[in-house]
């Protein structure tokens, strides 16, 4: 059965749990640069991810870890400074927030103050819970993440499904429950059985946003570079291609050093 979709002239976290108990699906996509967030925000996306795969897919690292607080700093206040009616959701980078929960509450402030970003997001359960309740205690909201956390890349040793074993997909769903508890108002689950994504969005009441994790929670997000194919050695099986950018924009920039070389470009219609 269809469900009327309700028209959010700006989306909240609050909207997101509307979203949820009404059975719509929550839109997510990542952005780093105002011009590209501007593009994301006009075509009607409900969540803007500034995520530290900026690292990868801005700045050519191998990991997120490289990333710096004000490196984050820095792509959120680009994506606020164009957006009308998406959520911004920042994630703190690796060394952050891990450590201790005062570090953790200052690098949230520092973005939310120095971006004006809305959220933050952290990747991890019970091992950062300190760290999250002392942001939420703050009034910062927070969104979590489980499953695949790439920040603990060199710990998993590999970019492979997670939570397949029940020891871990027990912890997952205890960490998930967990994160609602102390007032997350949404998770992201990357890369783990849809089987169990499907649970742990049925298990809890804020949003459950997969990447990777099926089609049985309440939203999905993918990385903007990948799914409009700028990014052209990214192949994953969760990744849908809505276009081959990379294809038309090597295709136009071939076209136009081949206009300037011939003198073709500028004519005279394009000339003072």
């Amino acid at each position: 059965m269809s469900v009327a979709k309700k028209d959010y002239k700006r989306v909240t976290t609050k909207s997101l749990i509307e979203m949820k108990a009404n059975g719509e699906k929550i839109s997510m996509l990542t952005a780093y640069d105002f011009t590209m967030a501007k593009i994301v925000d006009t075509a009607g996306i409900d969540v803007i991810l500034v995520g530290d795969s900026a690292s990868n897919v801005m700045a050519g690292h191998e990991t997120t870890l490289p990333i710096t607080l004000d490196q984050m700093i820095y792509h959120a206040s680009s994506v606020v400074r164009a957006i009308h009616r998406a959520l911004v959701v920042v994630d703190l980078p690796f060394g952050s927030y891990q450590s201790d929960p005062k570090e953790a509450l200052r690098s949230a402030i520092r973005i939310m103050k120095e971006s004006g970003g809305h959220a933050v997001k952290l990747e991890g359960g019970s091992e950062i819970k300190d760290s999250i309740k002392r942001i939420l205690n703050a009034g910062i909201p927070v969104m979590g993440h489980l499953g695949l956390t790439p920040q603990s890349i060199y710990k998993f040793g590999t970019y492979t499904v997670r939570a397949k074993e029940e020891a871990e997909a027990e912890k997952l769903i205890e960490d998930a429950k967990m994160l609602e508890r102390i007032g997350c108002f949404a998770l992201v689950l990357e890369k783990i059985p849809a089987s169990l994504a499907e649970k742990v969005a049925k298990s809890i009441s804020i949003p459950v946003i997969g990447i990777g994790a099926g089609g049985g929670v309440d939203g999905q997000v993918l990385v903007v570079h990948d799914m409009l194919g700028m990014n052209n050695e990214f192949s994953p099986r969760f990744l849908r291609r809505y276009l081959n950018l990379y294809e038309l924009m090597t295709q136009a920039i071939g076209q136009y050093v081949t206009d300037v070389k011939s003198k073709d470009f500028p004519n005279e219609k394009e000339q003072y």
